[in-house]
């Protein structure tokens, strides 16, 4: 029997950075690039505060840059269901 840890309850080693989250096949690319500019104004705002940020600026610039790269391909537009991968 396997049992789980508050650090795995917490999300553990599978936190999203936002290149997972740029190619992450349940989100819609809509959905992709809200995260990712929330991600980004939190980011901005804790590094204007002083404060930590867990991801760069630029780390995220790029990952948005890179969802929008796929919807210009046209990728992304529609999230994955079950059955169809």
């Amino acid at each position: 029997m396997v049992f789980d840890t508050l650090k795995q309850r917490m999300g553990g080693g599978d936190q999203l950075n936002p290149m997972q989250i740029a190619r992450h096949t349940l989100f819609t690319a809509r959905e992709k690039l809200d995260l990712l500019q929330q991600l980004k104004a939190e980011a901005t705002g804790a590094q204007i505060e002083g404060a930590a940020v867990a991801f760069e600026p630029a780390e995220i610039d790029a990952a948005i840059a890179h969802v929008r790269e796929g919807v210009a391909r046209g990728v992304g537009a529609e999230t994955v269901f079950k059955g169809d991968f």
